[in-house]
C-alpha cells in the first residue's frame, strides 16, 4: 500500500455523499470518452501500475489521473480520504470509492466471480482464449460440466486484438473486443462456467490420470476427470535497463488498452512482425507520429501489413535499430538505442512506447511432470494430451501451434473430441 505521506493507511471503501464541482467536471469528461471508472494515483506508486493493469485485463475503459499533476485532482482525493493523501483512490460511476484495493477486492467490486459452484468437474479448462472457450463449448454441448479458469478478461489475447481479418466466416473483419464477447456469450448458452480473475497456481493428480486437482491462487482447489491448459503466450520482454521501471508509466504491450493516452503525441514501437506492424497502424490512427524500431534490416511483417504501413504518412520505420536502455524519473522520458551498423548512440523522446517483439508460453507455473520444450511451449501427443495423463493443452502454449486464431479455435473443438473420447475409456 502506497501513501504520499509517511504513514501507512488500510484499505477503506466508501460512497462520496456529494460530488464537487472537481468531480462534477470530470466525470462529464469520463463520461464523453466512455470511461466509468477513474483512478486517481502518481506514475511512481507501484499500486497505481497493478491496478490499472487490471482493468485493462479485464479491458475496462478507465480515466487515469496524475494528482501530482492537478493539483485540484490532489484537493479532490485528499477531501473524500478525510483528508488524507492516498493513492491509488479508485472512483466509480455510481460515486462509489475504493482505497488501496487489492485486486480481489477490485473483482468482488466489478461483480466477477471468482469461486465456483462445485467443487468437481467432469473437465476443467485453464485459460480463456479461442482455444479454450471453443474446447469448452464443445464439450458443455456433448453434456460434460466444464469450468474454465481465466486470470484476466474472458477472450483471451484475441480480445485486446484491434481487427480480426482472417478469421473465416466474418468478411468484413471482426473487433478482437467482440470476437472475444461472442465467444464468451457463446459458451455461457451451452451453461459452461466461468471464473474470472482467478489464477491456476498448480496442477496435481494420480498416476492413472483417474481425477485431477487444479489448484487456484486464492487457496481453492478443484477437482476433474480431465484438464485442458489452453493458457496461451504472452509478449516477451526486451530485458533492458529500465524496462521493469516504467511498465505503466511510458512501456505497454497493448495498444488497444493504452495506445488512447497517447492522443497527438509521438510514439515508438520496437518490433518487425505482424503484431508490431498492425499495432503501429493502429496507434497512427491517433498519435501523431509513430516511429517503428526495427533491430534487423526490414520489416518481417506480412507483404500486405509493410504496405499499409509504407503508405501511412504517420510512421517511420528505422532498421538496424537495437534499444539499449529506458530512461525516465517516474515516468519514460527518453529511450536509449544503438544503431547496429555504425554502432551509434542516439536518444528518442518518444511519450510512449509499446512493444510487440513475439510470444513466450504461459507455462512457468506447470509441473515438471508436464513436458515442455526448450523454449518452454508443452509438448503433447497426437491426441493433444501430455506427459501427464488426463491433461491436455491446446493453442498458442502448445509446441507446434500456428499462433493464429482460427488454427487456436480448430485446436480447441479437436482437443474436446480428444478429452471426449479419453473419457469414454476409463
Amino acid at each position: 500500500m502506497v501513501s504520499i505521506f509517511s504513514e501507512t493507511y488500510v484499505f477503506r471503501v466508501g460512497k462520496i455523499a456529494g460530488l464537487s464541482s472537481y468531480q462534477k467536471n470530470h466525470l462529464m469528461t469520463t463520461e464523453s470518452s466512455k470511461a466509468t471508472i477513474t483512478i486517481y494515483g502518481t506514475t511512481w506508486c507501484p499500486d497505481c501500475h497493478r491496478s490499472k493493469q487490471f482493468l485493462s485485463e479485464q479491458r475496462l475503459r478507465y480515466a487515469w489521473v496524475d494528482i501530482e499533476q492537478h493539483p485540484e485532482a490532489q484537493a479532490y482525493v485528499e477531501q473524500i480520504n478525510d483528508g488524507k493523501r492516498i493513492v491509488p483512490t479508485i472512483v466509480f460511476e455510481d460515486g462509489s470509492f475504493l482505497v488501496e484495493p487489492s485486486n480481489a477486492e477490485l473483482a468482488k467490486k466489478l461483480g466477477l466471480q471468482t469461486q465456483a459452484k462445485m467443487s468437481f468437474y467432469d473437465m476443467i479448462v485453464i485459460g480463456s482464449g479461442p482455444t479454450g472457450l471453443t474446447t469448452a463449448l464443445y464439450g458443455a454441448r456433448e453434456g460434460m460440466s466444464v469450468l474454465v479458469i481465466e486470470k484476466a478478461a474472458l477472450g483471451g489475447q484475441v480480445g485486446v486484438t484491434e481487427r480480426l481479418d482472417n478469421f473465416p466466416g466474418f468478411p468484413d473483419g471482426i473487433s478482437g473486443e467482440e470476437f472475444a464477447q461472442r465467444l464468451t456469450r457463446q459458451a455461457e448458452r451451452f451453461g459452461v462456467e466461468m471464473l474470472k480473475a482467478q489464477e491456476v497456481i498448480g496442477i496435481g493428480g494420480d498416476a492413472a490420470g483417474v481425477n485431477h486437482c487444479v489448484k487456484t491462487a486464492d487457496g481453492r482447489e478443484y477437482g476433474a476427470r480431465a484438464v485442458l491448459i489452453a493458457t496461451g503466450s504472452r509478449y516477451r520482454r526486451l530485458n533492458v535497463p529500465g524496462e521493469e521501471d516504467f511498465i505503466g508509466a511510458g512501456i505497454h504491450f497493448c495498444a488497444t488498452c493504452d495506445g488512447p493516452f497517447y492522443k497527438g503525441q509521438h510514439i515508438a514501437v520496437i518490433g518487425g512482425g505482424n503484431s508490431a506492424g498492425e499495432e503501429s497502424l493502429f496507434l497512427s490512427r491517433f498519435a501523431e507520429k509513430v516511429t517503428i524500431l526495427v533491430r534487423g534490416d526490414a520489416l518481417s511483417a506480412s507483404r500486405i501489413v509493410a504496405d499499409n504501413i509504407a503508405n501511412d504518412p504517420k510512421i517511420e520505420v528505422r532498421t538496424h535499430t537495437e534499444v539499449q536502455a529506458f530512461e525516465g524519473s517516474g515516468k519514460l522520458s527518453a529511450v536509449v538505442v544503438k544503431d547496429k551498423r555504425t554502432s551509434q548512440i542516439e536518444t528518442l523522446t518518444p511519450a510512449g512506447v509499446f512493444v510487440f517483439i513475439g510470444l513466450q508460453p504461459n507455462s512457468g507455473w506447470l509441473p515438471a511432470t508436464i513436458e515442455r520444450d526448450e523454449h518452454g511451449f508443452v509438448t503433447t501427443g497426437l491426441n493433444l494430451e501430455t506427459t501427464m495423463p488426463g491433461v491436455f493443452a491446446a493453442g498458442d502454449v502448445r509446441k507446434g501451434s500456428t499462433k493464429q486464431a482460427a488454427s487456436a479455435a480448430g485446436e480447441g473443438a479437436t482437443a474436446a473430441l480428444m478429452i471426449r473420447e479419453y473419457l469414454r475409456g476409463r
